[in-house]
C-alpha cells in the first residue's frame, strides 16, 4: 500500500468503513479515530510521518486514560472503534500487534457502562389500554377506517399482553393461532422458536378485527392460514391482505401515542415500550423472576432483573409501613 502513515491508514479504513457500515456508525468511527490520533499527539508521535508498524497496544492505554474525562459509555464506543482500527492493521500486515494483549488493556484500564434501568411511563400506557377497550369510536359508514380501528385496537393489546417484539407482531400469520388454547408458536429473536400466551381480552380484541375482515379475507383466494394477523388498510393494499411493517407497527403507536397522550409524548412511547410494560405487569402480579424471565424470553436472567425495581410510590407506600405503623409517636400539642 505505499509508504502509509498512521493518519493515511486510518483514513483508508473509514473509507472502507463507508462501504460495510451504516453512515451512522462511520461517523462515530471517524470521531473515535480522530480522538485517538489528537491522543497520539499529546504523546508526541508524528501522526502524518510515523508509519503504522509503530502503533503497540500500549497506546491503547493512551486513549483508555485520556478517555476518563467522557462517559463511559463515550469511552466504551471509542475503544471498541480503535480496537477494530487495530484489527485492521493485523488483517492487513500493516502492524505486529498483540491482539489477545490489547483486548486485556481494555478489559483492565476502561470502565464499564452503567447499566441503565428501561424507563417508561406505565401509567400513560395504561391510559392508552383503557382508551382503546372503552372510548374508541369506530365509524359504520367508513370501511377503511373502520378495519383500521379494529386493527390498531388489537395490535395494541396485543403488544401490551403477549410482550411481542414488533416485528414478531407484524409477522404473525393467522395460521400461528391456536385460539382454544390462547397461544402462538412465533419464530422470534435470533430465529429461536417460541410460544406467547393472549390474554381474554387480546384474543376478543383479535376476534371482533379478523371478523370485521372476513369479507376482505374471503375474497382474498388465499388459505386463511397464510394471511396476516395485523393486515394493512389504506388505498395503496387495495383489496389485497398485505401485512403491516415493522414502520406501520411504530406508525400505529406513533399516531394513538399522539391522539390519547398529545404530541409532546410522541417518541417517549415506541412499541418496545409495551413490552416493558408486559415485563413489569408480569413481575409486578407475580412477584416471580423466573416467570417473567420465560414469558419474556429473555435468554439471561439478568436481562429480567433489570425491571426487578420498584417504582416511587411503591417504595413511599413500603416507607410508610414500616415507619408509619402503629408505634408512632403522637404529635405534641
Amino acid at each position: 500500500m505505499g509508504d502509509l502513515s498512521i493518519k493515511n491508514t486510518i483514513d483508508l479504513y473509514l473509507e472502507l468503513l463507508q462501504t460495510s457500515r451504516s453512515p451512522h456508525t462511520a461517523l462515530t468511527y471517524q470521531h473515535a479515530l480522530n480522538y485517538f490520533l489528537n491522543v497520539l499527539q499529546i504523546h508526541h508521535i508524528d501522526t502524518e510521518h510515523t508509519p503504522p508498524t509503530s502503533l503497540n497496544e500500549e497506546m491503547i492505554g493512551y486513549l483508555a486514560a485520556a478517555l476518563k474525562d467522557l462517559s463511559p459509555a463515550t469511552e466504551q464506543l471509542y475503544l471498541t472503534a480503535v480496537a477494530g482500527f487495530y484489527e485492521f492493521l493485523v488483517a492487513e500486515n500493516l502492524a505486529n500487534i498483540n491482539l489477545t494483549r490489547m483486548r486485556k488493556i481494555i478489559q483492565h484500564r476502561s470502565r464499564r457502562p452503567g447499566v441503565r434501568l428501561p424507563q417508561f411511563p406505565i401509567q400513560a400506557i395504561d391510559k392508552m389500554i383503557n382508551y382503546m377497550i372503552n372510548n374508541i369510536n369506530i365509524p359504520l359508514d367508513n370501511v377503511l377506517e373502520s378495519l383500521r380501528l379494529h386493527r390498531d385496537r388489537a395490535f395494541l393489546l396485543v403488544l401490551a399482553d403477549t410482550g411481542m417484539r414488533v416485528h414478531e407482531a407484524c409477522n404473525l400469520r393467522r395460521g400461528d393461532i391456536d385460539w382454544d388454547e390462547g397461544r402462538a408458536i412465533i419464530i422470534g429473536k435470533g430465529d429461536r422458536q417460541a410460544v406467547i400466551r393472549f390474554s381474554q381480552r387480546s384474543l376478543l380484541a383479535l376476534r371482533g378485527y379478523l371478523n370485521h375482515r372476513a369479507k376482505l379475507d374471503g375474497a382474498s383466494g388465499r388459505p386463511l392460514r397464510s394471511l396476516p394477523v395485523f393486515a394493512r388498510h389504506d388505498k395503496g393494499a387495495g383489496k389485497k391482505v398485505k401485512p403491516i411493517t415493522t414502520t406501520t407497527g411504530r406508525n400505529i403507536v406513533s399516531f394513538w401515542v399522539e391522539k390519547i397522550l398529545g404530541p409532546e409524548e410522541v417518541g417517549n412511547i415506541t412499541p418496545h415500550s409495551f413490552r416493558h410494560y408486559f415485563v413489569t405487569r408480569v413481575l409486578q402480579k407475580s412477584g416471580n423472576l423466573k416467570l417473567a424471565q420465560e414469558l419474556a424470553r429473555h435468554r439471561s436472567i439478568s436481562v429480567t432483573q433489570r425491571y426487578a425495581h420498584l417504582s416511587d410510590s411503591e417504595l413511599d407506600q413500603g416507607y410508610h409501613d414500616v415507619f408509619e405503623g402503629s408505634n408512632r409517636l403522637s404529635d405534641p400539642d
